[in-house]
């Protein structure tokens, strides 16, 4: 490949196709989360944060982790995406393994970064670079698969057929089942984000471990509801887009309490 504008064209192709391929909720979901975490933050909370990120929008900073993975730089965030778990704990053995836990990622670093980002002594760049990644993993963790099991990575290993096309379960879940509804971000974030104040006070009391468990027994349900090489379609996306929608509200609410606790 000896033509300069050729490997140019291969080298964008590279850099925008790779973290389109393997997000967790994709764009849309992502987006749909961050904006439904914006309308229910507080004035104080929204002026830190134009003071991290700009002009920027939650919504739109919420793909940044994943925008990056093309970056050999950030090669060391790939396990903070997710909390794979076995199958079959209660709710007391999930705790209290969670309770244990040491590992990298996604719950301890959600728990590390909410702690980092309420020290103001940090350089701007680094809070900055916190709060992005804290918008897309507490988004993450509402993708049930982000809690899946380690031997198949989260349903990466569970072909599927949806409609016509051969995808993995995890891409189902991540992408396929949002795009299906035919929204933009912002309707699809309006549709869905109906709630009380009783509502939202419940849910933003939950704990991260709770919303760690919710997500983890989605996760068994879907897996006891599938096959490898099971072909979906309209029928799995009725029974599907009620829970599909209830966790990106949930993540939208709960990212909202989280950042309202941390710089309000």
């Amino acid at each position: 490949m000896k033509n300069p504008f050729v490997k140019k064209l291969v080298a964008l192709f590279f850099i925008f196709y790779l973290p389109f391929h393997s997000m967790a909720w994709g764009l849309l979901g992502h987006r749909i989360v961050g904006e439904i975490a914006d309308s229910y933050l507080t004035p104080q909370t929204k002026k830190e944060i134009k003071l991290l990120l700009g002009t920027e929008s939650i919504g739109m900073v919420s793909n940044w982790m994943d925008f990056i993975k093309s970056d050999s730089t950030y090669k060391y965030l790939g396990n903070w995406h997710y909390i794979n778990m076995e199958s079959g704990f209660s709710q007391n053995e999930f705790q209290a393994f969670l309770d244990k836990d040491t590992s990298t990622n996604a719950y301890t670093k959600i728990l590390f970064i909410s702690k980092e980002l309420k020290k103001k002594i940090l350089s701007h760049s680094t809070r900055s670079m916190y709060l992005k990644t804290l918008i897309h993993l507490v988004g993450d963790i509402h993708q049930p698969l982000h809690v899946g099991r380690p031997d198949d990575h989260g349903g990466n290993k569970i072909k599927v057929m949806w409609f016509n096309e051969n995808i993995n379960l995890h891409q189902l879940w991540d992408d396929r089942l949002i795009n299906f509804q035919q929204l933009s971000y912002t309707e699809y974030a309006r549709a869905i984000n109906h709630t009380s104040k009783l509502q939202r006070n419940t849910w933003e009391k939950e704990t991260l471990g709770q919303w760690l468990w919710q997500s983890y027994q989605y996760a068994e349900n879907i897996y006891s509801d599938i096959n490898t090489d099971d072909k979906v379609g309209y029928s799995y996306n009725f029974k599907y887009i009620a829970i599909i929608n209830q966790q990106l509200l949930k993540g939208g609410v709960h990212l909202a309490g989280l950042l309202n606790d941390i710089f309000d």
